[in-house]
C-alpha cells in the first residue's frame, strides 16, 4: 500500500515538511559520498530555511503542552495504564523541556559559523558550489569519509530537539485515529466531515497495482480525492473506474 497525507492547515504542513527533510537528512548522513554528505549538507540548509519560520518553535511547544495536558487529563480512567501514560507524559515534558533551551530558532547556533553560512549563500545558485567558487568546501568534501561525517552529525544535533519533537508530535496525530475503507465511484470520493470536529490530517492508502494516483483536497466542510493516472503522454488523466482506498481523518 502506499501511504498519501494531506495536511489541513499550515502548521501540520510545517511539520510533514520538516519530518521529510529529518528523514533525508537521517539516510544522507551515515553514507560515505562526498556528493551525499553535499546533498546532507543542503537538506541542514533546507531545515533551517523551514524552520526559520518565526511562529514555529512557539506552535511546537504549544502542540507539546497541549498533548501533555490531554494525556494528563486522563488519569483516573481504569481504561487507561498509568504506566503507558507516565511514558507518553513523560516524554512529552523531556522534548518541552530540551526544545525550550534551545536559543532561538531551530538552526540559530549554524548561523554563527560564517564558514557554512558562506556555502548557503552559494548552495542556491545553480553550479555555486563548484570548487573554483568555494575551495576550502573542495577541500572538506576530499576529507575522510568519518570526519565529513563527524562535521555532519555536530551540525545536525543542533536540529535534534526539533526534529524529535516533530517526530512525537505527528505520530500522536497519527495514531489517534484509526482508518475505514471507502470507494471510489467513477474515479472520485467526496465526504462531508462532521461538524465540531477540527481534523488536521487526512490520510490515504491505496494499492499501487491499482495504478492510480490521489489528487487531494480539503477544507474544514468537506474532502475531495480525484484518482489519476500517469499516462503514456507523460500526463495525468482522470481515472473513472470505481476503487478501493483505506482513509484516516486524524483531528
Amino acid at each position: 500500500m502506499i501511504l498519501y497525507e494531506y495536511p489541513f492547515n499550515e502548521r501540520i504542513r510545517t511539520y510533514l515538511r520538516l519530518e521529510h527533510l529529518f528523514r533525508r537528512l537521517g539516510e544522507l548522513v551515515p553514507a560515505d559520498s562526498p556528493l551525499l554528505h553535499h546533498y546532507a549538507l543542503v537538506t541542514i540548509f533546507e531545515i533551517m530555511d523551514v524552520a526559520a519560520r518565526a511562529d514555529l518553535k512557539a506552535d511546537v511547544l504549544r502542540d507539546l503542552d497541549k498533548h501533555k495536558n490531554v494525556f494528563n487529563s486522563y488519569r483516573g480512567n481504569p481504561a487507561i495504564a498509568e504506566s503507558v501514560l507516565d511514558q507518553v507524559v513523560g516524554k512529552l515534558e523531556s522534548n518541552f523541556t530540551t526544545l525550550n533551551t534551545v536559543p532561538g530558532k531551530a538552526g540559530q547556533a549554524l548561523t554563527e559559523n560564517e564558514w557554512l553560512m558562506s556555502i548557503r549563500s552559494r548552495a542556491g545558485i545553480p553550479g555555486g558550489t563548484c570548487e573554483f567558487d568555494l575551495p576550502a568546501y573542495y577541500a572538506w568534501q576530499n576529507r575522510r569519509a568519518h570526519e565529513r561525517r563527524a562535521d555532519l552529525e555536530r551540525w545536525s544535533s543542533t536540529l535534534a530537539p526539533l526534529a524529535e519533537s516533530i517526530y512525537l508530535l505527528l505520530k500522536l496525530l497519527r495514531d489517534a485515529d484509526v482508518p475505514y475503507k471507502v470507494i471510489a465511484a467513477n474515479g472520485q470520493f467526496q465526504q462531508t466531515l462532521p461538524q465540531g470536529r477540527s481534523f488536521q490530517l487526512l490520510r490515504l492508502r491505496i494499492d499501487p497495482k491499482l495504478g492510480l494516483i490521489p489528487e487531494i483536497s480539503g477544507n474544514r466542510l468537506m474532502v475531495s480525492v480525484r484518482l489519476m493516472r500517469h499516462g503514456t503522454d507523460d500526463r495525468l488523466h482522470q481515472s473513472t473506474d470505481e476503487a478501493p482506498f483505506e482513509l484516516t481523518l486524524c483531528a
